[in-house]
């Protein structure tokens, strides 16, 4: 199981942050997409270590495919294959009022997507006649001027973001992986996305197992009561952010908190963060989160992830900072992680 994590933005610092997380052990750097462009970090995260580095996540609908396509192909070739393109969609008012998109039906759109940069990926690598012809993205034009420089490494992988069954059915289908949204607890995972990656994957031949989980979900770790009640304590603020959004009510309904996702949008709607988060209960910070000591946490991550996902994500520890003291705690933990099953592929199906 590859041990990742995830890394703010471009800064004057993001190659010495991107050579501290390779020395402590990481596998994977993620740069996403929040008040930064994500793709010039992967650059330099590619340039700076010998690690895999993903997009995690560009958001899709913004950009054309045949963009996304161009970026993919260079930070591949330059990396000799180690990066990964992970996608997301936003939701609906993000892409109407803040990147000025069209919406439409997210699940669709991102199968076509996909198979969008897919099919430019393979006129580049194969010299396949480009002709795809969608409801969303048409591409039939491609010239010599245009077609990069041929590439020794494989084509990159694709992974999708989700959190419902019509993107895991997605995913299952055309893409390479999907990034699991941290409101996914095992349960949820277990019941309803894994079935729908199945169905997905049915759809098109494939075996489910190309299409990889990768788990970014919530940790809360103290070495003290004190400090760990304090860990639960901030992933029941950012749950309750979550928990606020619309799209997120399946997921919450699963367990029987549907009632608790229409008040939260109602206190976000007012700004009443602080009522907002005396919503959350624990039994909501358990069920979502692993919490404990560290090696605690890292036990029970390997124990009830190894089975099902390829990739595991550990934020919780403020690690890439100036402050090195918990270096090497942190590196035992990884280790923990990674015991006998190093680049370990799952096959939970």
């Amino acid at each position: 199981m590859r041990i990742e994590t995830y890394i703010p933005g471009l800064t004057k610092h993001t190659a010495e942050i991107a050579k501290h997380a390779e020395s402590i052990g990481y596998d994977a750097l993620v740069y996403g997409e929040l008040n930064n462009e994500p793709f010039l970090p992967v650059l330099l995260g590619l340039e700076h270590t010998n690690l895999i580095v993903r997009t995690g996540l560009a958001i899709a609908f913004p950009r054309s495919p045949m963009t996304v396509a161009n970026m993919g192909w260079d930070l591949q070739a330059f990396s000799s294959g180690r990066f990964q393109l992970g996608l997301g969609t936003q939701v609906k008012g993000h892409n109407e009022r803040r990147f000025s998109v069209p919406w439409s039906p997210p699940a669709p759109r991102m199968r076509e997507y996909v198979m969008a940069v897919k099919a430019i990926w393979r006129s580049w690598k194969y010299g396949e006649k480009l002709d795809f012809q969608g409801e969303h993205y048409t591409h039939t034009l491609m010239t010599p001027m245009f077609t990069p420089p041929p590439m020794d490494a494989e084509l990159p992988p694709i992974y999708v973001s989700g959190l419902g069954p019509g993107m895991a059915r997605i995913a299952g289908e055309v893409a390479d992986g999907l990034l699991l949204h941290p409101m996914c607890s095992l349960e949820y995972i277990k019941e309803i996305i894994i079935p729908a990656i199945h169905e997905g994957a049915k759809k098109t031949n494939r075996n489910p197992q190309e299409c990889e989980l990768l788990w970014g979900g919530f940790i809360a770790t103290g070495e003290t009561e004190e400090s760990l009640q304090k860990a639960k304590r901030d992933i029941a603020a950012r749950i309750s952010f979550y928990a606020s959004t619309r799209t997120y009510k399946p997921a919450l309904e699963f367990h029987g908190w549907g009632d608790v996702n229409e008040k939260l949008h109602s206190l976000s709607v007012q700004g009443k963060w602080q009522e907002m988060f005396d919503l959350i209960t624990d039994e909501m910070v358990e069920c979502l989160s692993f919490y404990g000591t560290g090696e605690e946490v890292a036990r029970e991550m390997k124990h009830e992830l190894t089975p099902i996902c390829s990739a595991a994500m550990w934020n919780e520890i403020e690690h890439l900072g100036e402050d090195h003291t918990k270096d090497q705690y942190m590196a035992d933990l990884i280790s923990i992680l990674k015991d006998y099953i190093e680049y370990y592929r799952a096959t939970p199906f």
